[in-house]
């Protein structure tokens, strides 16, 4: 053998030990065949793997039979692991959330457009201050009744806007302090209140990595304890959510890589049996002339026989049931230039004829249909010796055929 080519097939090898679904590839079935028929043992990753039927083209009209024997043999194939979407497992994390209040009748929002006069700013405090009174008596919806109203006259303060998203806070109804804490960063994108009340909402919320950056942002502005105790319950949450992506994140580069380098080898694979098939259909085209241009030069051929006739008559009427058209094609291993397309394995040489001829046993099976119907099979397309090779009958005849043409090189 080639020394390129064994180097290539020792790679196959190699690559369907560290995966064996690469045997699944239907057009791969003649060599899942072979093995078994040495009594190896398939495993089952080497059965389950779909693959898409590559493209046909010309050479796929070599042998369709050989297709659709592979097709029917893969029909039943399990997806395989490596196609399948990555399940991540549930990440426990730490910490109480609360029911979002999203679907509650948004808060009065004030109207930038309007102008703010000196009175409405002083107007803004004394309703302010009513708020801070009453959520010292631990009445916070009169809070935010006054809040609304301070806002309303002063509707381009971020600290009206904070301090308002804080009650909320208190509330437990994060969104509502997140449409305020967003107002206030809009209209002070410095306002380190902005950033705490809404850091902590995301926290109510389970948005446990948009909690940690806007917490770490208010505390790098205005430090303060509150801040500092929420950070210690959302980090730990932030580390096994980051852990936990990257892991998977690996795993699914590891998953692509390993499909790119299935698919590269089953490509490979597909390559090299187009390019068996055309090897084949060229090698029996020639020897189908060379067998045609020996008949013509010796003189014809027995009737429904052997080409070229037997000496001195040979056979009355040739072999009981003939070989279908006096010839023999697919042929055996080892076959040579008289039964092109033999086995893998085969080598150069002519077929001594006498050591079927002189073979009582073999002689007398060519006389049985199902004997002859296993034959053409097997020379139609070599693999398929696999399917006989346990029929009691059939099997020991085929055998017998084959070690005399290996012999006979």
């Amino acid at each position: 053998m080639d020394a390129a080519k064994a180097r290539e097939l020792r790679e196959f090898v190699e690559a369907c030990k560290k995966d064996p679904s690469l045997l699944a590839d239907p057009n791969l079935g003649f060599f899942r065949d072979y093995l078994e028929s040495l009594g190896a043992k398939i495993p089952a990753a080497a059965k389950a793997a779909p693959f898409d039927k590559p493209k046909r083209s010309s050479m796929d009209d070599i042998d369709d039979d050989d297709d659709e024997d592979l097709d029917m043999r893969d029909a039943t194939t399990e997806p395989d692991e490596l196609d399948q979407e990555i399940v991540e497992s549930d990440l426990e994390l730490e910490g109480d959330i609360v029911q979002s209040d999203h679907d509650d009748t948004p808060q009065k929002m004030g109207d930038p457009s309007v102008e703010v006069t000196e009175e409405n700013r002083d107007a803004s405090q004394e309703a302010k201050g009513k708020a801070m009174e009453a959520m010292s008596e631990g009445n916070l919806s009169d809070a935010i009744e006054h809040l609304t109203n301070a806002i309303v006259l002063n509707p381009l303060s971020a600290i009206m806007y904070g301090t308002r998203a804080s009650v909320f806070i208190k509330m437990k109804k994060p969104a509502a302090a997140i449409r305020d804490a967003n107002a206030a960063l809009e209209i002070n994108p410095d306002s380190a209140k902005g950033y705490k009340t809404r850091g902590m909402a995301y926290a109510m919320l389970g948005k446990w990595e948009e909690a940690a950056r806007d917490l770490h942002t208010a505390s790098n502005m205005d430090y303060d304890e509150e801040i500092n105790a929420v950070l210690k319950k959302v980090e730990p949450n932030v580390h096994k959510i980051v852990e936990h992506r990257r892991k998977y994140e690996r795993l699914r580069k590891e998953r692509e890589e390993k499909r790119a380098e299935r698919d590269r080898l089953c490509r490979r694979a597909q390559a090299q049996v187009f390019q068996a098939k055309a090897s084949l259909q060229t090698s029996t085209s020639e020897a189908k002339r060379k067998e045609q241009s020996s008949s013509h030069s010796s003189g014809g051929t027995s009737p429904r026989g052997f080409p070229g006739g037997m000496p001195g008559g040979g056979f009355p009427g040739g072999m009981p049931g003939g070989f279908p058209g006096g010839a023999m094609p697919g042929g055996f291993p080892g076959a040579g230039g008289a039964m092109p397309g033999g086995f893998p394995g085969g080598g150069p040489g002519n077929i001594d004829m006498s050591k079927i001829l002189s073979d009582p046993d073999l002689m007398a099976s060519f006389s049985d249909p199902e004997v002859m119907a296993a034959l053409q099979d097997v020379m139609n397309n070599p693999a398929n010796f696999a399917r006989h090779q346990a029929n009691p009958k059939v099997g020991p005849i085929i055998a017998k055929m084959m070690a005399k043409f290996g012999g006979s090189q």
